[in-house]
C-alpha cells in the first residue's frame, strides 16, 4: 500500500475515498446534467458557450479515472479533476456575467463533495481553491460592481464555507458510524459486513465492463498455537502485524478483509487467475519473511480464484474454488498457495 498523504491520512482512508467515489460517480454526471440543462434553458440570455466548460469538467473526471485504478496515490488525479471542475465553473461563470450573476453560486457545488473524498487538509485546500477562483471571477469581469456592492462577494463566500463545513461535519458522522459497522476494531481491517456490499458491487461492475475479479483466501497456519503458548494478547498482536504486512504488500484499489478468527480475503478487481496466485504468493512471502509481535514467527497458507475475462463475476463461486484450494493448501502442508487448476506452489 501507498501509505497516507496530504489528501488521504492513511491506506483505510484511501479505500474510503475509492469507495466513495464510485458512490459519486452517477450523482456527479446526473448534477452535470442539471447545471448543462439550467445553462441550455439560459442560453439566449446568457450565451450558448458557457456549456464548453462544463463539457471539458466532464471530460476531466473521465481522464481522471483510469488514473484511480492504477496509481499507488489516486487521490491526486481525482483532487485534480476536482479542481479543474471549478476552473470550468469560474470561466462558465465569468462567461456569464460573474458576480452580477446568480450563476455565482456554483462555485459552492463541488466543495459539497471535498469531505467524502479527502482529508481535512484537502478540504481546506479545496475551499481555499474555491474562494479564489471566485476572488478572481468576480475581481475580473466587475471590479466596481463588488466596490459598490461587497455583498456580491461575501454572500458566495460564505455560500462555500458553509456549505464546506456542514458537509465536513455530517460526513465524519457518518463516516464515524459506517466504521463502527464495516471496521474490524482489532485490525483496522474491512469486515464481512463491508464484504457482502463490495461484492455486489464488483458483480455489477464486471457484468458491464467484463474484467476478471480475483480472489484470495487466507489463514495464519497454527495460530491456535500461538494464542495457547504465548496468550491472547500475543495472538492479537500477531493478528495486527500480520494485517499490516498484508495491506503494504496490495495495490491502492485491492480490498483486503478480515473475516474473523485468523482468517483474511483480498479481492483484487481487473486481477486474472495468473496475476492472482502471483499476488497470492507475494502475500505468502511477505509473512513468512516477516517477524511480527516481537519476534513470532508464522506463515500464511492461501487459496486463489478469479473470475473469467468477460464473465460476470460471481462471489459464491469464485469464493468456493478459494476456500477449497485453502483446503488443499492446508492438506498439503501449510505456507503455501493452491489455486483451482493451477499446480499448487510451495513454499
Amino acid at each position: 500500500m501507498a501509505g497516507g498523504s496530504w489528501l488521504c491520512r492513511d491506506d483505510m482512508d484511501r479505500q474510503r475515498m475509492l469507495d466513495m467515489e464510485q458512490r459519486i460517480t452517477p450523482v456527479r454526471s446526473a448534477a452535470m446534467g442539471v447545471l448543462a440543462l439550467a445553462l441550455i434553458a439560459c442560453g439566449p440570455w446568457l450565451g450558448w458557450w458557457t456549456l464548453a466548460p462544463l463539457a471539458l469538467a466532464a471530460l476531466g473526471f473521465g481522464l481522471a479515472h483510469p488514473f484511480t485504478e492504477r496509481a499507488a496515490r489516486p487521490e491526486y488525479a481525482l483532487f485534480a479533476a476536482w479542481a479543474g471542475s471549478e476552473v470550468a465553473i469560474a470561466v462558465a461563470v465569468g462567461l456569464s456575467g460573474g458576480p452580477r450573476n446568480a450563476t455565482m453560486a456554483w462555485f459552492a457545488i463541488p466543495v459539497v463533495t471535498l469531505s467524502s473524498r479527502f482529508s481535512l487538509r484537502g478540504v481546506v485546500a479545496g475551499v481555499s481553491l474555491a474562494l479564489t477562483f471566485l476572488i478572481a471571477v468576480a475581481l475580473a469581469t466587475a471590479a466596481h460592481a463588488v466596490a459598490d456592492d461587497p455583498t456580491l462577494l461575501i454572500a458566495p463566500a460564505a455560500l462555500i464555507v458553509a456549505v464546506a463545513m456542514l458537509s465536513t461535519a455530517l460526513m465524519r458522522s457518518d463516516v464515524e458510524h459506517r466504521s463502527e459497522a464495516v471496521i474490524d476494531p482489532l485490525t483496522g481491517m474491512l469486515n464481512r459486513n463491508a464484504l457482502q456490499s463490495r461484492a455486489t458491487e464488483l458483480a455489477q461492475q464486471s457484468a458491464l465492463s467484463g474484467e476478471p475479479i480475483g480472489l484470495i483466501l487466507a489463514d495464519l497456519d497454527h495460530f491456535k498455537q500461538v494464542n495457547d503458548s504465548l496468550g491472547h494478547a500475543t495472538g492479537d498482536a500477531v493478528l495486527k502485524d500480520v494485517s499490516y504486512v498484508l495491506r503494504k504488500q496490495l495495490r491502492a484499489f485491492d480490498l483486503a478483509y478480515r473475516l474473523g478468527g485468523e482468517e483474511f480475503l483480498v479481492l483484487l478487481p481487473g486481477a486474472d487467475a495468473d496475476q492472482t496466485l502471483s499476488l497470492a504468493e507475494e502475500l505468502r512471502e511477505a509473512v513468512s519473511a516477516s517477524s511480527v509481535a516481537g519476534g513470532v514467527d508464522v506463515t500464511l497458507s492461501l487459496g486463489v480464484s478469479a473470475s473469467g475475462r468477460g464473465e460476470a463475476f460471481d462471489y459464491a463461486v469464485v469464493f468456493a474454488e478459494a476456500d477449497a484450494a485453502l483446503y488443499e493448501a492446508k492438506r498439503l502442508g501449510r505456507d503455501r498457495v493452491c489455486g483451482g487448476e493451477l499446480l499448487p506452489v510451495a513454499g
